[in-house]
This record gives C-alpha cells, sequence and structure tokens, in this order.
C-alpha cells in the first residue's frame, strides 16, 4: 500500500477490527448449532426414533443444502451489500433454531436442519469477503484466524448441547440461542457496515465496489463462476477443499460417538473430550495459522500456501495414532495435534483466494468452495452413518479420512498464485520497512 516517510506503516481504522470481533459472535453461533446436535444424539434418538443412517442425515442434509447454495449466496454478497447480507443471514438463522426446539418428528427435524443450511449458506462467504476488504495484506491471515477462532469458540461450547439434553430437554438449547441470535441480529443491524474508503489506510480502497461504483460495474454470476473455474490455481483449492471436507466432517460428526463407544464414557464425558479437548487446540491452531503466515509471508509469498500443506502433513499420522489406541489420554493428546495443525488452511483459505481469483469474485469463489466441501463432506458424514449400520468401526473410517488428508496437503503444495500485476507489486514494495 502507499505510505508516507512519517508513518510507513499507517494502521488500520479501529472499526476494521471491530468488525472482526462482531463477526466472531455469528461464526460462533452458527457452528455452536452445528455441534451441538452431534453431542445431544443419544438424547435426540431416545425422544425421536432413528436409525444411526438417519441421524447422519440431519447433518448431510443441512450440508448438501448449504453446499448447493453457497455459490449463489456469495454471489449476493460480491453484487450487493455484505453486511446486509451477513445480518439477513443471522436473522433466519435464529428462527430457524427456534424451529428446531419444536420439531416432534424425525421429518420435521430433517426439514429445520434443511431449513438451517439456507441460513448459513449466506454466512461464511460474506463475512470472509468482508472482513478482507477491510484488511489488507499485513493483517489479512491474522483478521480471517481470529474470526475463524470465534468460530471454533462456538464449536468448542457444542458439549452444551449434550449437557442441558440430559440435564434438561434436547429442545432448551435450541430456544434459548434462537432468542439470542434474535437479540443480537438486531444489534448488528445498527452496528455493521461494509467497508469505504475512510476504514482503510491510507492509499488503500475498498477491494469491492461499494454502492456507488455499481452503476460502473454489474457483476454476474455467470461471468463470475466462469473467471474463476478458468483459474488452475483454483480448481486446485477447490478440490483440496472439497475431500479436506470429508475428513473435517467425517471426525467432526463422528468424534462424540467415538469416544463414547470405545472408551465407555458417559454423553456429557464424550462431549467434554470431542469439544473442549478438541477445539481449543484449534483456537490456539488457527490464530498461530494466521499470525505466522502474516509473518512469514514477509519473506516467502507462498507462505500461505505452504503453511496450511504443513500442518495437514503433521496432523496427518496424529489421527492415525488416536483411532489405533486404547489408551484414553493417547487419544485425547494425538487427536488434540490434529486440532492444532489442520486450521491452518482455515486462517489462510480466503488469503489464498485472494492470491488465485479475481478479487471481485472473492465472496463467490469461497461459495464454491463450500459447494465442494460441504457437498462431499456430508456424502462422507452419511456414508458413515450407514457404514455403522454394517458394523464397520469408525477406527478404520478416521484412517480412510487421514489418508484424504495427506492427499490434500500434496494438492495445496501444487497451487501456484497468480502474478501480482504491475500496480500492486509497487505498492507492496513501498510497504516494505
Amino acid at each position: 500500500m502507499l505510505t508516507n516517510a512519517t508513518n510507513p506503516k499507517p494502521q488500520l481504522s479501529a472499526y476494521a477490527w471491530l468488525v472482526v470481533a462482531m463477526l466472531c459472535i455469528v461464526g460462533g453461533l452458527n457452528y455452536l448449532d452445528r455441534m451441538m446436535i452431534t453431542t445431544m444424539r443419544s438424547s435426540i434418538i431416545a425422544a425421536i426414533p432413528m436409525t444411526e443412517a438417519q441421524f447422519g442425515l440431519l447433518t448431510s442434509i443441512f450440508l448438501w443444502i448449504y453446499g448447493l447454495l453457497s455459490p449463489a449466496a456469495g454471489f449476493l454478497a460480491d453484487r450487493f451489500n455484505r453486511s446486509r447480507v451477513i445480518i439477513g443471514s443471522l436473522f433466519v438463522w435464529s428462527v430457524v433454531t427456534w424451529l428446531t426446539s419444536q420439531a416432534t418428528t424425525f421429518e420435521e427435524l430433517l426439514i429445520t436442519r434443511a431449513l438451517m443450511g439456507i441460513s448459513e449458506a449466506c454466512y461464511i462467504p460474506a463475512a470472509l469477503a468482508l472482513i478482507v476488504d477491510y484488511h489488507r495484506g499485513p493483517t489479512r491471515s491474522k483478521a480471517v484466524g481470529i474470526h475463524m477462532a470465534g468460530v471454533y469458540i462456538g464449536q468448542s461450547l457444542g458439549f452444551i448441547g449434550g449437557w442441558l439434553a440430559e440435564s434438561r430437554t434436547w429442545n432448551f438449547a435450541f430456544a434459548v440461542f434462537g432468542g439470542i441470535g434474535i437479540v443480537y441480529a438486531l444489534i448488528l443491524a445498527f452496528s455493521l457496515r461494509d467497508a469505504s474508503a475512510s476504514d482503510l489506510p491510507v492509499g488503500d480502497a475498498p477491494a469491492q465496489p461499494r454502492e456507488d461504483d455499481k452503476a460502473k460495474e454489474v457483476i454476474g454470476f455467470g461471468d463470475a463462476v466462469r473467471n474463476l473455474v478458468r483459474q488452475p490455481a483454483y480448481l486446485i483449492a477447490l478440490a483440496a477443499w472439497g475431500l479436506l471436507g470429508v475428513v473435517s466432517w467425517m471426525i467432526n460428526g463422528w468424534l462424540p460417538t467415538y469416544y463414547k463407544e470405545h472408551f465407555n464414557l458417559s454423553q456429557t464425558e464424550a462431549g467434554v473430550y470431542a469439544t473442549t479437548y478438541f477445539f481449543v487446540p484449534m483456537l490456539v491452531g488457527v490464530l498461530s495459522g494466521g499470525a505466522i503466515a502474516d509473518l512469514w509471508d514477509k519473506t516467502n509469498k507462498r507462505a500461505r500456501i505452504l503453511l496450511p500443506a504443513l500442518g495437514l502433513v503433521i496432523a496427518t499420522p496424529a489421527i492415525f495414532v488416536a483411532s489405533n489406541t486404547d489408551m484414553l489420554w493417547l487419544a485425547v493428546a494425538a487427536f488434540m495435534v490434529y486440532a492444532f495443525a489442520r486450521p491452518f488452511l482455515d486462517a489462510n483459505m480466503m488469503p489464498i483466494l485472494c492470491m488465485v481469483a479475481d478479487q471481485r469474485y472473492l465472496a463467490t469463489g469461497y461459495g464454491i468452495l463450500n459447494l465442494s466441501s460441504c457437498i462431499v463432506g456430508g456424502i462422507g458424514i452419511y456414508a458413515g452413518g450407514a457404514l455403522r449400520d454394517a458394523h464397520v468401526n469408525l477406527s478404520a473410517m478416521f484412517q480412510v479420512a487421514a489418508l484424504t488428508m495427506l492427499f490434500c496437503a500434496w494438492l495445496l503444495f501444487r497451487i501456484k498464485p497468480k502474478s501480482l500485476p504491475e500496480k500492486t507489486k509497487t505498492l507492496e514494495s513501498a510497504d516494505q520497512p
């Protein structure tokens, strides 16, 4: 970015960091909902009889709807106002969360999970695109990492679902968090806004056209998709992110069950091991992954690609150890290693997208990544339930997931960022000490 002699590294506005903080809460609520339903499995099945495959379908239908709508939802954030898309998504999420608490049959529960996929599809592409609108170069991975930390905090609190299901009913938690979400959506309606030139360091401009630029440039969904799929590096990132969806959702979705059955734990104990002991290291990992990538980027412009690939290489043997031991402490420690290294990619996926895709289509591009990840991940979770009905061991499924993760690391190593345009090179060189 452009600098001056008296201020070689201009500071971001305080509001740029406030945006990250506000979105952390939204992301946390979104992912709390996803984890709660996995930690209260026994209570839900006791109240609403269903097979293991049907229980897996509850998460799969959410992921399929979420994934299918993500590209269109991302396009809305590129074409229109990102902050309004985020607020609308949270309001719908809150209403659907409350409706979930009213379900009394498997069919009703399945419908609410499908509706939840619609609401959440609009959030992540818009949120990450808004964050990179405010955070340019030097703070980009760190800002995305902090937001993802909010997501992990929400996931780490997922054990609340199992606890409330045992101490009260499975419906109670959904009713409470639905109400909280409605209140917070109203708060954001008065406090969240899209980036403008005044929010950025001197010499920077918003990455997305603002309202007064819309007449000059109308973004078409077909044009966005065609532009993205013509980029070989984007297609490699798409494949890696999609396959990693199998790994992440397979482990996240079935880890509480693995702890409960393999180590003979209660539902609450299994929920704690699968959330608190899992998502706390993920929280540390995503923050570390963002900070290290921003630091390493000063000397290696492929740092935001290389660091996540190395993280997956480290995480692979950890999953093999965790799925091949009868010692609870060793399994917990190994899953913690995976949980620390795996999120390096979460902190850097949107920054990687910024390196390989047209800046006009960032939210659309991330939406397509979500489509790939969630469709494949949803199939993986449902297949996991079907395999369990066929008496296939979870340990074997985790080992296949680990091998898939190693292949994803190889794909990441193959990504080559686009050449920087001459103007960008000049601005970046001006930003160096």
